[in-house]
C-alpha cells in the first residue's frame, strides 16, 4: 500500500493509468472512493492519483487541529510520492481549497485546477450548514451526521431513487470518517478560508470553479464569486446535480472538465 508522508502523518494513495498526472481530492468526507465515477475512464487516458485526506479511510487517524496550509501540504507529499514533480488537480470543495492553497504556495507544481463546488471567502448560508451538521454530530452522534449527510450532497429526487444504496454506503461511513474532533477542526477551517484578492488575481494557473444551481451546502454564488477573483478563473454553472454533481450527472460533469482541460491545458488530451 503506497504511502506518502507529512511529517508523521501517513497518506494512502493509489496510482492508476499512465501519462500526464492528475491528482483527484475528494471533499469533506475525505475518502478516495468519492471520485468512483470517474476513476475508469480517466485512468485510460491519464496517470490518475487518488488518496485518503489525512484523518480519514486508511490514512493517519486522529491528527488533531490543522490548517487549510497543512492540508495542501498533504497534496504536495503525495504528488512528490506518487513519483512526479507537477500535477493537474481536480477536488470537490474543500478538497479543491486544498488544491488552491498548494497553487498558492507552489504553483509550479499545479499545472491546472478544477474546484467542484468550492468557495474562497466565509458564506453565510455554508456557515449555517455547517452548524447544523457539527450541531447533529456534537447531540446525537456520528449515526445522526451520517444520515442526514445525502440532503446536503444529493437532489431529492436522486435520495429517493437511490435510498437503498444511501442506506447501504451508511453502514461503513464511520470506517471512513474522520473522528468528531478532526472533523470539527476541518469544518472550522474550511468554513473560514479566505486567500486576499492580491494572491488569487496574481495567480495564473488555469483554474476552473464548477456549481450547480440546486446545491444545497454551497450556493453557486459562492464559486462565481471565486472565479471572478482569479486571475485565470473560469466558470461553468449547471441546471441540477446538487452538490455532488459528479456523482449524481457524472456524463455532464466530465464532458464540462474535458472542454477546460482541451482549452487550458491541452497536453492533457481527456
Amino acid at each position: 500500500m503506497p504511502i506518502a508522508y507529512n511529517g508523521s502523518v501517513e497518506l494512502h494513495y493509489e496510482v492508476r493509468g499512465a501519462g500526464e498526472t492528475l491528482l483527484l481530492s475528494s471533499g469533506l468526507g475525505g475518502s478516495c472512493d468519492y471520485w468512483a465515477p470517474q476513476i475508469e475512464a480517466l485512468s485510460k487516458r491519464l496517470r490518475v492519483v487518488t488518496y485518503d485526506h489525512a484523518g480519514c479511510g486508511r490514512s493517519s487517524r486522529g491528527v488533531g487541529q490543522r490548517s487549510v496550509t497543512d492540508f495542501a501540504l498533504d497534496m504536495q507529499a503525495v504528488i512528490a510520492a506518487s513519483g512526479t514533480k507537477e500535477a493537474h488537480i481536480m477536488g470537490h470543495a474543500v478538497g479543491g481549497m486544498m488544491g488552491l492553497q498548494l497553487a498558492l504556495m507552489e504553483p509550479d507544481m499545479v499545472q491546472s485546477l478544477v474546484i467542484a463546488n468550492g468557495w474562497g471567502a466565509p458564506d453565510p448560508h455554508i456557515k449555517r450548514c455547517f452548524s447544523v451538521r457539527t450541531n447533529l454530530l456534537r447531540d446525537s452522534g456520528a449515526e445522526a451526521y451520517i444520515e442526514a449527510q445525502p440532503l446536503f450532497l444529493y437532489p431529492a429526487p436522486w435520495i429517493s431513487n437511490r435510498d437503498a444504496q444511501l442506506r447501504q454506503n451508511a453502514l461503513h461511513a464511520p470506517d471512513h470518517m474522520p473522528v468528531e474532533a478532526d472533523l470539527l477542526d476541518r469544518i472550522d477551517a474550511f468554513q473560514n478560508y479566505e486567500p486576499t484578492d492580491m494572491a488569487l488575481q496574481a495567480l495564473s494557473v488555469p483554474v476552473l470553479c464548477l456549481a450547480t444551481e440546486d446545491d444545497m451546502l454551497v450556493p453557486w454564488s459562492a464559486s462565481k464569486a471565486l472565479a471572478d477573483r482569479l486571475g485565470n478563473g473560469h466558470f461553468v454553472l449547471f441546471p441540477h446535480g446538487g452538490h455532488a454533481s459528479s456523482q449524481t450527472d457524472p456524463t455532464t460533469f466530465d464532458a464540462a472538465v474535458a472542454r477546460f482541460h482541451n482549452a487550458y491545458a491541452k497536453e492533457l488530451s481527456l
